[in-house]
C-alpha cells in the first residue's frame, strides 16, 4: 500500500517575522522501501528559533527543515527495526524513507536509535533528552568550564537550552544571572533556582546586570545575540568564557542589525569566545543524555514543554516561538 505523507515545504521566503504564507502544507506519495532503508512515522515535530535562520539556505519547493522522534514502521535495514523509535532531522514531514546510511553533514547528522524504555515521554528526546539538552551540556561545559563560585549569564534563559545551562550552573555552584522577556518567564526562572533574572523588555539591562553581578561576569552563554550581548561583554571578567549558541535577536532581520562593537573588551579582558553546533558532538550525544537524565531523577534538574496539538498547526507554533510564547521546548504532537 502506498504511504502519503503530510510535508511543509518552503512556500515563500520569509521577510521578518515567519507568517503563515511562507509554508505551505502539501501531500506526497512515498515510493517502497529499498534494501537498506526504513519507513519512520513522526510522533513529535520540533520547532525552535534556528529554522528561522537556516531557512535562508533552502530554496522554494524543499521540505521545511527540523528534527523529529519517529517510530519505524516498516524496514528494509539491519540496523532500524520496525517498532524502534528515532531522532531524525527529516524536516516538517509525517513519514520519511530514510537510508541506514545517509549522506551525512555538519547539520544533518544520521539518524539515532532511541533506548526507549518508556520511563521518560518521547517528547523529552527532542529536548531535555535530545538537541537542546546536548547543546546545553556541551555548549556550556565544555566551552565555559565553569568553576565553583563564579558568575554566570545566561540569555534566551527560559528557552529549552537557556533554562537548562542555568540550572547546570547552579548544579556546578555558580551564581546564574538569567535574561528573558517576560514577568511569567522571571517567575519561572526564579523557580528554578536561577539567582537574579532580568526582564529584557523592562529593565534596564546595564544597571540591573551591575546590581545582579557587582564582580563582573565569568561566562556567558549567548542564545540571543544584538545589543544585549555587548552589555554583558562589557561586564565581563579577565579571562572570562562565552559561548555562543544562538542569535534570535537578528533571526527575523532581513539587514544585518548593527550592534555596538565590543572587541576591546574582548581585548583587554583577555576574553575566550567561541561558536559552536551541538553536532560537533555527536558521537559523545549518549554521555549528555546520561547525565541529564541522572540529573533529573535526582531533582536537579526541572524541564518544561510547549506542545501544540496537531501536525497542521507546524508553522502557528513556530510564529508562536519566535514571538517568545513558550515557556522551555516548543514542540507539535502529530
Amino acid at each position: 500500500m502506498m504511504v502519503k505523507a503530510k510535508v511543509f515545504i518552503y512556500d515563500q521566503p520569509f521577510e521578518g517575522m515567519p507568517t503563515e504564507k511562507n509554508l505551505k502544507l502539501i501531500e506526497e506519495d512515498l515510493p517502497p522501501l529499498k534494501d537498506g532503508e526504513f519507513l519512520a512515522e513522526a510522533v513529535y515535530l520540533s520547532v525552535d528559533p534556528y529554522m528561522r535562520a537556516y531557512a535562508s539556505h533552502l530554496t522554494v519547493g524543499e521540505t521545511m527543515i527540523g528534527s523529529q522522534v519517529a517510530k519505524i514502521i516498516q524496514s528494509k535495514s539491519t540496523k532500524f527495526s520496525v517498532g524502534s523509535y528515532v531522532i531524525g532531522v527529516f524536516g516538517w514531514r509525517t513519514h520519511t524513507v530514510v537510508s541506514e546510511n545517509p549522506p551525512v553533514t555538519q547539520f544533518t547528522p544520521p539518524p539515532i536509535l532511541i533506548s526507549y524504555d518508556g520511563s521518560v515521554p518521547l517528547s523529552y528526546f527532542l529536548g531535555v533528552l535530545g538537541m537542546p539538552g546536548a547543546t546545553a551540556y556541551f555548549g556550556f561545559l565544555d566551552i565555559c568550564k565553569p568553576k565553583s563560585g563564579e558568575t554566570v549569564v545566561v540569555n534566551g534563559a527560559a528557552g529549552a537550552v537557556g533554562s537548562h545551562v542555568g540550572q547546570i550552573a547552579k548544579i556546578k555552584g555558580c551564581k546564574v544571572i538569567g535574561i528573558t522577556g517576560s514577568d511569567q518567564k522571571c517567575k519561572w526562572l526564579k523557580a528554578l533556582g536561577f539567582d537574579f533574572v532580568i526582564n529584557y523588555k523592562n529593565d534596564n539591562i546595564e544597571q540591573a546586570l551591575r546590581e545582579a553581578a557587582p564582580n563582573g561576569v565569568d561566562c556567558y552563554f549567548d542564545n540571543v545575540g544584538g545589543e544585549i550581548s555587548t552589555t554583558v561583554i562589557n561586564q565581563m571578567n579577565r579571562f572570562g568564557r562565552i559561548s555562543f549558541c544562538g542569535a534570535i535577536a537578528s533571526y527575523n532581520d532581513d539587514t544585518p542589525a548593527k550592534v555596538t562593537t565590543f572587541l576591546l573588551p574582548v581585548i583587554l579582558k583577555e576574553l575566550e569566545m567561541k561558536g559552536f553546533v551541538v553536532y560537533t558532538w555527536i558521537n559523545k550525544w549518549d554521555q549528555a543524555i546520561k547525565q541529564n537524565k541522572e540529573w533529573m531523577k535526582e531533582g536537579k534538574l526541572q524541564y518544561q514543554e510547549t506542545i501544540t496539538e496537531g501536525v497542521e498547526n507546524m508553522t502557528r507554533a513556530f510564529i508562536g516561538l519566535m514571538k517568545g510564547e513558550n515557556i522551555g521546548k516548543a514542540l507539535v504532537k502529530v
